[in-house]
């Protein structure tokens, strides 16, 4: 698959204002659809996933619901980015709703309540696929391992692919006795990005393995992990160590629930990334009211990744032992630094989904979504934001390339349920 000349100029831009932080990135507008809305006899929410279908003018949407209020599934729904506003009472007139496709086990039926926790999506333009991503599970429910998947369009299974086994959950259901290893409960594949080139997908975990490092905290960060697979062949590939920071804003209440993770990130080329902080706090005096009059507890960061010169770690079990050097990371916006019309400061959901969008005004856009978990305080939020910098015109486009080449050339190629 051949990158568009919009996806061209969209890294291009971002690859200029990387070290910029919000300079390049401007705050369109926002859409809230409110918690309980129903489609097609399913309630909406738990986006934990967004991808556009640049062909088809459609989005794609993964629902997070554990098949516990209706069957694991996914989204397809329209964005009027005309109708965005930068307003706390900005409404979802711009969101539509086309249809909704129940996911299916390997045998052809749907999922068990919980027996999967989709997370992360992406679609497969050249191939006409979906990959999606199921967190797995530890806690006293049971062990789950993590997977990543194929699916055709109409939610039938296709194939696996090959996660390593040291992803997978073995030990104590908390993940805190000696010996334990593999994904935390909720921290596990969030994430989903496939190369501009079609060649391969990537996870990430959202924290570190249990037998990698701590989980984020107030006064920590975590060591997690990229992954990447072939996509032809399904096999694992290259690994690396990407440090997400501590909780950013501390809770209300010293010791009570706070988090920080990766919760999804886009590929601009082999080896750079836009990649979403989330971080969580009960009570954390975030800027921004909520639709419910309160403060969200969410603060939002988008970082520029880059795995140039960072350690391949797919031959490591434990990274507590092993020298590496990690991905490194450059902020591109603080979401808390954006304002509405009237001066007031954008409240934040739960971030989880990132996607480019398609142009406006010559320019072109991120989209990025929140997981609402269902609750009665949350919100599903589309915000749009614009790359600031132009499209090139067409007789530069020659030269992006052969600039964008020449970069590549020179390295080796939840609150539960948040």
């Amino acid at each position: 698959m051949k990158r568009s000349l919009l996806t061209l100029a969209i890294t291009a831009s971002l690859m200029a204002v990387g070290s910029a932080h919000a300079q390049g990135l401007s705050y369109l507008g926002q859409q809230i659809v409110p918690t309980g809305t129903p489609f097609s006899g399913t309630t909406v929410g738990g986006f934990s996933a967004i991808d556009y279908d640049a062909a088809n003018a459609r989005y794609f949407a993964i629902s997070d619901d554990r098949s516990g209020i209706n069957p694991a599934r996914y989204y397809t729904l329209s964005l009027d980015l005309t109708q965005f506003q930068r307003s706390a009472t900005a409404g979802s007139a711009g969101v539509s709703f086309n249809s909704v496709t129940t996911i299916q086990t390997p045998e052809g039926a749907a999922f068990a309540t919980n027996t999967v926790d989709p997370e992360g999506l992406r679609y497969d333009a050249a191939r006409g696929k979906l990959y999606w991503s199921n967190e797995g599970q530890r806690s006293g429910a049971g062990l789950q391992n993590p997977t990543v998947r194929e699916m055709n369009l109409d939610g039938s299974h296709v194939r696996d692919f090959s996660v390593p086994a040291r992803y997978n959950p073995v030990g104590s259901s908390g993940g805190t006795a000696a010996g334990d290893s593999g994904i935390r409960n909720n921290l596990a594949f969030e994430n989903l990005a496939i190369s501009p080139d079609g060649r391969t997908l990537w996870t990430a975990t959202e924290n570190a393995l249990v037998q990698d490092g701590p989980a984020a905290g107030v006064t920590n960060g975590s060591p997690t992990r990229f992954l990447s697979f072939d996509i032809e062949s399904g096999s694992a590939g290259a690994e690396y160590v990407y440090n997400v920071a501590p909780v950013v804003l501390p809770p209300a209440v010293a010791g009570q629930f706070a988090t920080n993770g990766l919760t999804d990130f886009l590929a601009l080329n082999d080896h750079q990334f836009i990649t979403i902080e989330r971080s969580f706090a009960i009570g954390a005096a975030t800027p921004g009211v909520s639709p419910q009059g309160a403060a969200t507890g969410n603060s939002i960061r988008l970082f520029l990744a880059d795995t140039t010169g960072a350690t391949d770690v797919s031959g490591v079990d434990s990274l507590t032992t092993f020298d590496f050097v990690p991905v490194s990371k450059t902020l591109l916006l603080d979401l808390s630094t954006l304002r509405n019309d009237d001066g007031s400061t954008l409240a934040l959901d739960n971030i989880e989904g990132i996607t480019f969008g398609p142009q406006l005004g010559g320019l072109p856009t991120v989209i990025l979504v929140s997981d609402n978990n269902f609750g009665g305080t949350q919100f599903t939020q589309f915000i749009a934001l614009s790359v600031t910098s132009p499209i090139p015109e067409p007789q530069t486009y020659a030269l992006l390339l052969a600039g964008l080449i020449g970069i590549g050339c020179v390295v080796r190629r939840r609150l539960p349920t948040r």
